[in-house]
């Protein structure tokens, strides 16, 4: 055999062990199957809650703003005061609105007399026009009829001027009335009792109405702060799950420590929408709904506009079975696997109906099975029906679930060597 020959045999013999090698570690991994993390259906406690964030709010707050239009001479409070009911505020200036109740005092006095004026017109006119009618009562040679109609006519007149200077005081002194409730608003008071939460202005500005704008004439803001409010915006596909008086957990973010407990008081009937939403009157996107908490007791020092997050407890189960969350998967339900006699067939879905259902573990072989899951706590799901306590399941990772197919072969994953890749 030459030298040529006996290296091609040796290059094919290399060649068949190397593919035998590789055939052998196929056919291995084959009959060992996917590695997959594998739990057992137990029982635990669950706890179904809603997780949403928002801000801290006082449950009474009043935005103070001006009805008048002038200079600001005088602030009698800085922000962070504690201020009491019916305690003075804001001192605008008040000579223009003075002038003003002046200017009506005269009109009202002016038109007082006037009709005290009329009055006397009147009862003349009419003293006139009695001894006319008198007169020609008697006789019709002792008054001419032009004299007796001339005081008849005296008379209407002088009971229409009457008439007329009688309104014109009801409205000089409706005017009066106005300029004295324009000066008192000069003067600002407390309408409740809390705390000054913020002071817009500042001495020497120009306050005036916000007709257009809540802001352009917002001069201070009160909360009376005996009543805290979480107020929390909660999605649609949530806001169905609550109700009042559920438990809630608040974390603040500038109490880092403390856990705060509350009750749900308030869920608003109609969703929160964004100022694009409003002004197209579209609705097609995801909305949320307002949901307020009362907390139970909140810190001395807490204020308004604080970030906070709420967990409000929906439901829960105690030593309820349960699966963990990432087992539950989706497939086309192809058989009902007939040896488990708690699993309920006739919630089975048909064949090529999507199912939602978990991978059972039995020897080596994974075996989707449809079930039926109630309440969701942080990271289990309740089984109300298709498993027994005890059975083996497929509880990871998401990737293997993800491609696992009905009766393919599994083993367990090496759980220390992920921990491990995990933290890495």
């Amino acid at each position: 055999m030459s030298r040529g020959m006996k290296i091609g045999l040796i290059v094919v013999v290399v060649a068949l062990a190397a593919g035998g090698v590789a055939a052998y570690q196929i056919d291995k991994k084959k009959t060992a199957g996917t590695a997959v993390r594998m739990e057992q259906v137990a029982r635990r406690d669950l706890v179904s809650a809603v997780t949403a964030s928002g801000k801290i709010e006082a449950k009474t707050s009043v935005d103070i703003s001006a009805d008048i239009t002038g200079r600001i001479i005088r602030i009698a409070v800085r922000e962070g005061d504690l201020v009491s009911k019916g305690q003075f505020l804001i001192q605008i200036d008040p000579a223009q609105y003075q002038a003003a109740v002046s200017r009506a005092q005269g009109v009202v006095a002016s038109t007082e007399a006037t009709l005290a004026q009329t009055r006397a017109n009147l009862d003349q006119a009419e003293r006139a026009w009695n001894r006319a009618r008198q007169l020609t009562q008697l006789g019709p040679n002792l008054i001419a009829p032009e004299a007796a109609e001339q005081a008849q006519t005296s008379w209407q007149v002088a009971q229409a001027n009457h008439q007329a200077t009688r309104a014109q005081l009801e409205q000089s002194r409706a005017g009066l009335a106005e300029a004295r409730d324009n000066l008192s608003k000069t003067r600002l008071m407390s309408p409740i009792s809390g705390r000054v939460v913020r002071l817009a202005v500042e001495e020497g500005e120009v306050a005036v109405p916000g007709t257009f704008s809540r802001e352009t004439g917002l001069l201070l803001t009160i909360a009376d702060l005996s009543v805290i409010l979480a107020k929390v915006q909660v999605d649609e596909t949530d806001v169905v799950r609550l109700a009042a008086a559920d438990s809630v957990a608040i974390t603040i973010d500038a109490y880092p420590d403390t856990t705060f407990v509350g009750r749900v008081t308030e869920i608003s009937h109609s969703a929160k929408l964004t100022a694009t939403q409003t002004a197209s009157g579209s609705n097609d996107r995801a909305v949320d709904f307002d949901v307020e908490v009362t907390l139970d007791n909140p810190p001395r020092d807490i204020r308004p506009d604080l970030s906070c997050t709420a967990r409000m407890v929906t439901d829960t189960r105690n030593r309820a079975l349960s699966i963990p969350i990432i087992a539950l998967t989706v497939r086309d339900h192809e058989r009902v696997p007939n040896e488990n006699p708690n699993v309920d067939t006739t919630r089975i879905k048909r064949p090529g109906k999507e199912a939602e259902g978990v991978f059972t573990v039995r020897e080596g072989a994974a075996l989707f099975r449809p079930v039926k899951v109630g309440i969701a706590g942080d990271e289990y799901f309740e089984v109300v029906d298709g498993l027994r306590e005890g059975e083996t399941i497929v509880a990871g990772t998401y990737q293997a679930i993800r491609d696992l197919k009905d009766g393919d072969r599994v083993s367990l994953a090496d759980t220390t060597k992920q921990d491990a890749e995990t933290e890495s």
